[in-house]
């Protein structure tokens, strides 16, 4: 599963430099696939091929938000979800729209990050 910022997000900003896969985004910022991976470009479910540098639409723009797509819990990184181990509020949850296995969420480590 990914982790998601809730609405009780204080805007603080700790959980951002924390996520490995930089998956974090300040609210009203776009994000990209390249950002914190080796991405070059991805596939989307409707068969699009995007380039990892090209700027997608923000997920919030009152708070900081998780790209559940490129969320791997820190699997493989750290024991436990950096952001929610940092966060002062308590708002960094399991999102419960994307449950994923530790075997799938190594897989989309390994994705992410790529040898090049």
């Amino acid at each position: 599963m990914a982790i998601m910022i809730t609405d009780e997000c204080i805007n603080c900003g700790a959980c951002e430099p924390e996520c490995p896969n930089n998956a974090i985004y300040e609210g009203g910022a776009q994000w990209r696939w390249a950002d914190g991976t080796t991405l070059k470009e991805v596939a989307t479910a409707d068969g699009t091929v995007v380039s990892g540098t090209a700027p997608q639409t923000p997920v919030s723009d009152e708070y900081y938000y998780i790209v559940s797509d490129k969320c791997t819990e820190c699997v493989g990184f750290h024991e436990e979800p950096q952001c929610a181990a940092v966060c002062p509020v308590d708002c960094c949850v399991d999102d419960p729209d994307y449950r994923e296995t530790r075997e799938r969420l190594l897989e989309k480590k390994d994705w992410l990050h790529i040898a090049a």
